[in-house]
């Protein structure tokens, strides 16, 4: 299995307040906005880039920014995200935050060998903080609120939930290269969750898949997840992805131009959208490093269009 994927490149999210959004993960979570720009599919809203402060790939939550109803939870969906920090300790400052700041949130408890901390955001998207041990780098934002020793580093793991694991493990295993390497009881009492894992592995490298054919399927809305992105290192990398869903049949996008990264769009057999994304060229692209996410960015193909697209914005702050 030479093609691996390396890993979480980052995930989308839908909020119905952007503003309230944007003062949520910069401020109460700490994270740094590195890149303020707009769906390049929908110019009208808003795509705000949340991530460390070197703006790594695999650290980037992202949100689309649409009117739209609170979403009806269920199967056929991302169901919680994971984002790691530190250590156990950590956990524990980020529990008193948590309890200061009324952010809704569980006890810190252990899930699938982890110390881990659920809470949600105000539009009740489903997060996780986890105890990664130390092992991954860190690369803090000298602005953000959040000592340095506690702050995000990145994503993973993620946790899915689909009504049958047939086909979806099907994919996962024999088109994505992915390895099934255990399971464990879902937290929410509702079905076993198994744990799939790229390249070397580990919590920023893990799809948690939760078999819950009980529950309704989801409907999309404010606090849903849109899709999660898996890190290609290179356009040569992507390429042969696109090759290899091509010979397995498997319906696709087609490579699209993303100008921070170029990517690959596909639903697994459950119907959640899945993208595949290379690392570079990255934020820095058209801002300095020091300054991301301080302007409107627009890629190239937006530019001459900046006029119309700003005056359908509104504020933020």
């Amino acid at each position: 299995m030479s093609l691996q994927l390396t890993g979480i490149h980052h995930l989308t999210a839908i909020t119905a307040n952007a503003p309230e959004n944007l003062r949520f993960y910069t401020q109460t979570l700490g994270m740094r906005l590195v890149k303020k720009t707009v769906n390049q599919d929908d110019t009208s809203a808003y795509h705000l880039f949340y991530a460390d402060g070197q703006a790594t790939p695999g650290t980037d939550l992202t949100f689309f920014d649409w009117p739209v109803q609170p979403e009806g939870r269920g199967t056929h969906s991302i169901s919680r995200t994971g984002l790691r920090v530190g250590s156990r300790d950590s956990l524990a400052w980020w529990k008193a935050r948590f309890d200061e700041l009324k952010v809704k949130s569980e006890a810190v408890t252990e899930i699938d060998g982890r110390a881990s901390l659920d809470f949600e955001d105000g539009e009740g998207q489903r997060l996780r903080l986890i105890d990664d041990g130390g092992l991954a780098p860190s690369h803090p934002w000298d602005r953000s609120p959040v000592p340095a020793e506690h702050q995000i580093k990145g994503l993973g793991p993620i946790i899915m939930s689909v009504p049958d694991l047939t086909n979806t493990a099907a994919v996962l295993e024999e088109v994505m290269n992915m390895s099934r390497v255990r399971q464990y009881a879902s937290p929410d009492g509702i079905g076993d969750v198994h744990v799939f894992s790229m390249g070397k592995g580990g919590p920023a490298a893990e799809l948690h898949v939760a078999v819950q054919p009980g529950l309704p399927a989801a409907r999309q809305g404010a606090g849903a997840v849109h899709h999660v992105a898996f890190r290609a290192p290179d356009v040569a990398a992507l390429h042969e992805w696109t090759e290899r869903l091509q010979n397995f049949r498997l319906p696709s996008s087609g490579e699209v131009e993303r100008y921070y990264f170029r990517s690959l769009y596909f639903r697994e057999p459950n119907g959640i959208l899945f993208e595949i994304a290379t690392d570079g060229p990255g934020f820095a692209v058209d801002e300095p490093m020091e300054t991301l996410g301080e302007g409107l960015s627009l890629p190239p193909f937006l530019e001459h269009k900046r006029s119309q697209i700003e005056a359908r914005l509104k504020p933020l702050v």
